[in-house]
């Protein structure tokens, strides 16, 4: 095989070689028909087959499982779900963002408890997130961030930090505060990816890879090979949504990279802090994102944002010089005993923007389309909620996942180019002037 996609693909579990699944083999009818082997089609499938042994289940996957940004990510499963609270209480009404944050915090707990149930080799801890500021705009920025958590019912669930509460977790030079919250897990997304599609085809589903699908046309997804026909089809492709026949609007594919360090040794762990392998984020409008993973490196990402001329999606592997060595650079402004360290994996990947930054889930039971996905780059334990509550939509379970204010949300369409480029290269442009400026300050 050529390049690896990522640190995380170049460090699966042993015997995982990526060989690709059979594809389809023809035309075939299931119960339920997954587009897509990420984590939101990987948890919906499980979800299902776990609440229904028997329910024929087939994932339609266009490369191998884990291929997209589920495999790619910062291995962030954290307690959020991107977008901007106000409007999800506009939508949901009172209470609701505190009811979606809740969820979102019990996602991280059940990704935890199928990794142990399943002796998932991962990296999974819960050691929790912080986000630090070392400036006094990004210190102004957390602490109104934290205003509206406690305003919404989460002050239990996020602590401001002071510069010293801050350094006694993590040493990065210049800390100013930090908000941190406990509902945060580290994990190796590949491994995660991978072993839960190996979980599905153990429950009884089928997994079809190197499938993709060119069309969803009422109860059938078209592909080259053939046509499953069944009476749920849902759309798990999240920024690959694009390459499916008329949908060519409904997510942005925003790019994004990531560096991996080799691995460092104790002397300097010690000085960099993170012993509980918290997560780390610095928190400038175009942030950085990090964590400490299991085999003792920094996996490293953010500071960029690009989209390309109609929602294309570059191929694989994905790499950008300039990115990395910023990233790099950054990475030791913030850990000035990392000045020596090489950088041994740089890769990139896509993840899907809805038009008002809200994700949501949904099924149209006339139709038989269901669908879930936009989670801005928050998607590890978002996807888990999204499948379990996408499951009992299909089964018509009443739960409380059923009743969140992500159900039944669609994001108006984006807008025909040059109009998006000309939109998301304005915002990106401005989020760099205002690091900039936060930085000069």
């Amino acid at each position: 095989m050529g390049p690896p996609l990522s640190y995380w693909h170049d460090s699966l579990a042993p015997g995982d070689d990526l060989i690709p699944r059979p594809p389809l083999p023809g035309d075939v009818e299931a119960d339920v028909a997954i587009v897509g082997a990420g984590f939101t089609g990987l948890w919906t499938a499980h979800s299902l087959l776990q609440a229904d042994p028997d329910i024929r289940v087939v994932v339609l996957e266009a490369e191998v499982a884990g291929f997209g940004a589920s495999g790619r990510n910062g291995g962030w499963c954290v307690g959020d779900y991107g977008g901007p609270v106000g409007a999800v209480e506009r939508a949901g009404g009172p209470g609701s963002v505190e009811a979606m944050a809740r969820e979102m915090h019990r996602s991280v707990d059940e990704v935890g408890r199928v990794v142990a149930e399943a002796a998932i080799d991962c990296g999974w801890h819960k050691g929790g997130a912080i986000y630090v500021a070392t400036n006094e705009g990004q210190l102004r920025r957390i602490r109104h961030h934290h205003t509206g958590l406690v305003r919404y019912g989460l002050g239990d669930a996020w602590a401001l930090l002071d510069a010293r509460e801050a350094a006694a977790i993590v040493h990065a030079a210049g800390v100013q505060g930090a908000l941190f919250t406990p509902h945060a897990a580290t994990v190796h997304p590949a491994r995660l990816a991978r072993a839960l599609a190996v979980e599905v085809e153990r429950l009884g589903g089928t997994v079809h890879e190197r499938t993709p699908v060119r069309a969803i046309d009422g109860r059938r997804a078209r592909t080259d090979r053939g046509t499953v026909r069944a009476d749920v089809i849902v759309r798990a492709t999240e920024a690959y949504t694009a390459s499916i026949e008329g949908h060519d609007r409904e997510l942005l594919a925003l790019g994004n990279y990531m560096v991996a360090t080799e691995p460092i040794d104790d002397a300097t762990w010690a000085s960099i802090g993170l012993a509980d392998r918290e997560l780390f984020e610095l928190s400038a409008v175009m942030l950085g994102y990090g964590q400490r993973t299991a085999d003792g490196r920094i996996a490293w990402g953010g500071l960029s944002g690009p989209s390309w001329w109609n929602g294309r999606v570059p191929p694989s592997p994905m790499r950008d010089r300039r990115v990395a060595d910023r990233l790099r650079r950054t990475l030791v402004d913030l850990f000035p005993a990392l000045a020596g360290i090489e950088v041994t994996h740089h890769w990139g990947g896509v993840l899907g923007v809805p038009r008002d930054l809200l994700p949501g889930i949904g099924y149209d039971r006339a139709s038989g389309l269901a669908w879930a996905g936009g989670y801005t780059g928050q998607g590890v334990a978002a996807s888990n909620a999204a499948g379990r509550g996408l499951a009992d939509l299909i089964r018509g379970a009443d739960s409380d996942l059923t009743r969140l204010p992500w159900v039944g949300h669609r994001s108006r369409r984006w807008e025909p180019e040059p109009l998006r480029w000309l939109e998301v290269h304005a915002v990106t442009s401005l989020a760099h002037a205002t690091d900039w400026r936060d930085r000069r300050r």
